[in-house]
């Protein structure tokens, strides 16, 4: 079960971050679900900046770490519980990104090796990863995520 698994990895998932607009934050539609764009928050505390000049690399993987669990919160939130994703699909991964730094996927990988931890061979998906000069409420990176559901 992914609350064990998660448990077993001392993962806590943030609190849900409620949409900044006139949105949702995922829909279900057949036995997929989609995940619109989650920023690296965590209750208070949001990463904020441009990865390569106010962020470094290990802070931006950070960064997509963090943005992957708010994700997982709301899948747990909609969805019941995780156990109801078959496999994580696709990954769309924006870095705010300084002029010059051309390290995204690396950055990503925080998303994407979180992912694996939590739901093995499962996790591991196609993906997405782009510099952006600027990204809302200044944050470090934002992430979409396509999963499949359990028939």
């Amino acid at each position: 079960m992914i609350t064990e698994r998660l448990a077993s990895l001392g993962i806590v998932l943030p609190p849900v971050f409620p949409p900044a607009a006139n949105y949702l934050a995922c829909v279900i539609d057949g036995d997929l679900v989609y995940v619109g764009g989650h920023g690296p928050i965590a209750g208070a505390e949001v990463m904020r900046g441009k990865v390569g000049s106010d962020l470094s690399l290990d802070e931006g993987r950070t960064a997509a770490r963090m943005t992957a669990l708010s994700i997982l919160a709301t899948l747990q939130a909609e969805l019941g519980e995780l156990d109801r994703i078959e496999r994580i699909v696709k990954v769309f991964g924006m870095v705010n990104a300084a002029p010059g730094f051309d390290q995204m996927p690396a950055v990503v990988d925080g998303c994407s090796d979180l992912l694996v931890e939590v739901f093995g061979e499962a996790g591991r998906h196609t993906r997405s990863a782009v510099g952006l000069a600027e990204l809302p409420f200044g944050i470090a990176v934002e992430i979409e995520l396509i999963a499949r559901l359990r028939p």
